[in-house]
């Protein structure tokens, strides 16, 4: 078995487009709760440790996943998509989980790129039967740019929205991206994990560990998206 994929994870194969298809897992325990469709972050796949924790912790509080790949990293490529494609890809995703999971609530999101490119592609159009957003480690700026010029599309999301982000974290500003949050007209929740950077890693220094953060991190996204289903 590949890590990062569970023996009860269904490998699912995701239409794009007429001519390109991307892999999925899909993770459903016996009684979900909700469905999170989760894009990978740019330098890693589905497959990546932190994306296997997360769905692991999902499970175990009752939440299945769908997780999947956009179509640069299904070939080997490390460039990730131009915006279209990886919106494509996103809504694809979404409408399999729709049709895999109809009975329950539906939320999208991912890590850094993939949380963008899903909260770029809900601000286009709304996609059918996603009740909230979720994001791990928005990526509001490249490292050492602080700007807010990648969240302006944040102002056309109507759903309510969830980031979790660590105050180290080099992509995103924390006193930026607040201001960003404070101004829109959605529900919109920022949770703060302290000591932790983009990856959700933390150093030893801190008094706390990469272990606790995932807890916190997992307690806090499953919460969530229950109090909204």
């Amino acid at each position: 078995m590949k890590p990062g994929v569970p023996m009860s994870a269904d490998r699912i194969t995701i239409m794009v487009d007429d001519s390109q298809t991307v892999s999925g897992l899909l993770r459903v325990p016996s009684h979900p709760s909700a469905c999170y469709v989760m894009a990978h972050g740019a330098g890693a796949g589905m497959t990546h440790p932190f994306m296997a924790a997360v769905i692991d912790g999902l499970y175990e509080r009752g939440v299945a996943t769908l997780r999947y790949q956009f179509p640069y990293m299904e070939h080997g490529s490390r460039r990730p998509d131009r915006p279209p494609l990886a919106h494509a890809t996103v809504r694809a995703a979404v409408a399999t989980a729709n049709r895999l999971t109809p009975a329950i609530p539906l939320f999208a999101g991912g890590k850094s790129f993939g949380a963008r490119m899903t909260s770029q592609a809900q601000a286009e159009a709304p996609m059918a039967r996603v009740s909230g957003l979720v994001f791990l480690g928005f990526p509001l700026h490249p490292a050492g740019k602080p700007s807010e010029d990648r969240a302006r599309h944040l102002s056309d999301v109507r759903v309510p929205m969830l980031f979790l982000q660590g105050d180290r974290d080099a992509l995103a500003d924390l006193k930026i991206l607040a201001g960003v949050l404070d101004r829109l007209s959605a529900d919109v929740t920022l949770h703060v994990i302290e000591h932790a950077d983009h990856s959700f890693h933390v150093p030893m220094r801190s008094g706390t560990t990469d272990k606790r953060v995932l807890e916190d991190l997992l307690d806090t996204l499953a919460g969530w998206i229950t109090s909204r289903k």
